[in-house]
């Protein structure tokens, strides 16, 4: 390997840290590396837990305690493809007019039979839990004006390529920014603001039902250009088409609309009536057009983002169907219709009888089930996905598959607080020069795919500390931090408790219901309570003779490694390492 040097760091070489204080600090070449508790660092026998200073394995850093990730953007559903006016000839038969609330009627059969596993819902989730309150449109985002995005006259959103181009209406666009300002009418406390989302989301449902087309006994909404996909073989379409996820996601608009104060009953009536009629577009199968749902060969349902030119034909994408799925959710909590309730149980079984398809080990997830495209962008929704369907569900196996997914390629922290710091052993480490964006992010590249440029070995007499302000997977590698100041500003070094491991709590995961940890039988396991603003906490040891079970209700990555907030009995507030304690799912 290119650029390689054993580097042996004195005991008594130190300097003063920026701020004013001196912390212990070896030196070398101009480098700094820092030793929290510098008395017990410096002792000659410090205390050890797994080779490490105690005071480092069993403290948390003053602050922060705990990074989550911040929720993701919502993807641009058109972005990587090709949009283009519609054939001149083309006429869409939009139905318009004010639709009778009083007219039609919710259909009372499925479509076809299915697989479903009994999934029940829960009812009575906290409403930070439910679907669509983590995404309120920012005030500054009210009245958008950007390159895709901006507002006509009727305040109703409108998609473009690009600035010199005429929009369209876009029916997911438009329908997960009403869902934003509804959340955020929801928290909104000044009068003028709260009034403002209100009409936006408003605005949104009216286009929406001016635009519909009544056909087979349901409404669709449809897309009035011309789009596909470049990178995805059979999406091209014509206008006028239809999306599954724009399908189910109407449902969570017009039904979330009802359940605002701001809302006349006349206004409830004819969001309702928009709501039964998006819900009866899911209760019809592909034996005729338009068309949203279908039964593959093997008897599952799916919701398509992307219908096909062929019954049973799609693209099969695994976002948009649960997006559309939180529809259902919507629809069955507000009505307790069992047909909604059964398709529910049926997306969802899909997906989870489906997540092999959707996972690629210790990379990103795959987009969709047709072509199985890998893409950065959608990782992280899946993660938060699937969190929600653990939620509505209380199904540990999704709670399960989420872990999975976060050990895959756990959320790219590229923006560590100031203040963060991995912890060195004593030993020899191997640090690496890799080929990744540049600052501020650091990111993996499809072109750079994180290469290696160098690597060096340097060796500590004792623990230390380095600064550190990036923590993610490294393509082909394990997880890795990116060094941020001193004489290896730049190098990465991976994560291997107890060897070299990031303080603090990240990537926090709080689970309703709580869950199972299993110990298994003559294996002795360490139980950290985790003391705070640097002080050492405390640890038991346990053995069961038989497996052993106690329920938790959080994980994270605790000092580096996977653990399990235990909630009950003699270990009440112990974190328990995921590995060797098993978790349900």
């Amino acid at each position: 390997m290119p650029g390689k040097r054993r580097v042996e760091l004195g005991r008594r070489r130190f300097i003063r840290v920026a701020g004013g204080s001196v912390a212990g600090v070896a030196v070398v070449g101009g480098g700094t590396f820092t030793a929290l508790a510098t008395g017990v660092l410096d002792s000659p026998s410090p205390d050890l837990l797994d080779g490490v200073p105690r005071s480092l394995v069993l403290s948390l850093p003053d602050a922060p305690v705990s990074t989550q990730p911040p929720v993701p953007e919502l993807p641009d559903q058109l972005g990587d493809g090709v949009l283009s006016p519609p054939s001149p000839s083309t006429r869409i038969p939009y139905t318009g007019g004010t639709p009778d609330p009083d007219e039609g009627s919710v259909p009372t059969t499925l479509p076809f039979e299915f697989k479903t596993s009994g999934y029940k819902l829960d009812t009575e989730l906290p409403e930070y839990m439910r679907p669509w309150r983590d995404r309120p449109t920012t005030w500054s985002n009210v009245t958008p004006n950007t390159e895709n995005v901006y507002l006509d006259a009727e305040g109703a959103v409108q998609y473009r390529p690009d600035r010199n181009t005429p929009g369209y209406d876009q029916p997911v666009t438009q329908i997960q920014f009403g869902l934003g300002c509804i959340s955020s009418y929801r928290t909104a406390t000044d009068p003028t603001r709260k009034a403002l989302f209100l009409e936006r989301a408003k605005a949104q449902a009216k286009r929406l039902i001016d635009k519909r087309v009544e056909t087979r006994g349901a409404w669709y909404f449809p897309y009035p250009f011309d789009w596909y996909h470049p990178e995805h073989s059979g999406v091209t379409y014509k206008a006028p088409w239809y999306s599954g996820m724009a399908q189910g996601e109407s449902i969570s608009l017009f039904i979330q609309l009802t359940q605002l104060d701001g809302v006349t009953e006349e206004e409830k009536a004819l969001y309702r009536a928009a709501a039964d009629g998006a819900f009866a577009s899911l209760l019809r199968g592909d034996n005729a057009k338009p068309w949203v749902v279908n039964k593959d060969k093997n008897g599952y349902l799916w919701i398509q983002e992307y219908p096909g030119a062929t019954a049973g034909t799609g693209d099969y994408t695994f976002n948009g169907m649960i997006f559309a799925t939180f529809g259902l959710w919507d629809y069955y909590v507000a009505t307790g219709n069992e047909l909604a309730l059964k398709m529910y149980d049926g997306a969802v079984t899909t997906i989870r009888d489906h997540f092999t398809r959707l996972r690629q080990a210790k990379w990103l997830s795959y987009y969709c089930n047709t072509h199985r495209v890998p893409t950065k962008g959608y990782h992280q929704h899946h993660i938060n996905l699937f969190r929600q369907l653990h939620w509505q569900t209380g199904s540990p196996t999704f709670a399960a598959q989420q872990d999975t997914l976060i050990n895959d390629y756990p959320y790219a922290q590229t923006n560590l607080p100031a203040g963060s710091v991995a912890a060195f052993a004593a030993g020899t480490h191997t640090l690496y020069k890799l080929k990744t964006q540049g600052a501020p992010l650091y990111g993996w590249s499809p072109t750079m795919k994180d290469a290696q440029l160098a690597s060096k070995k340097v060796t500590f007499s004792k623990a230390t500390q380095a600064p550190v302000d990036v923590r993610r997977r490294i393509e082909g590698r394990g997880i890795y931090y990116r060094i941020s100041a001193g004489a290896y500003a730049g190098y990465w070094v991976g994560e291997y408790y107890p060897k070299v491991f990031l303080r603090g709590v990240h990537l926090p995961t709080t689970f309703r219901p709580q869950r199972t940890a299993t110990f298994p039988p003559n294996v002795s396991i360490t139980c950290i309570k985790f003391g705070s603003d640097g002080k050492t906490g405390t640890t038991k040891t346990v053995k069961f003779a038989k497996s052993s079970k106690a329920p938790f209700d959080q994980r994270a990555i605790v000092n580096g490694r996977p653990m399990l907030r235990i909630t009950a009995g003699g270990l009440t507030g112990y974190w328990v390492p995921n590995g060797p304690v098993l978790t349900d799912g």
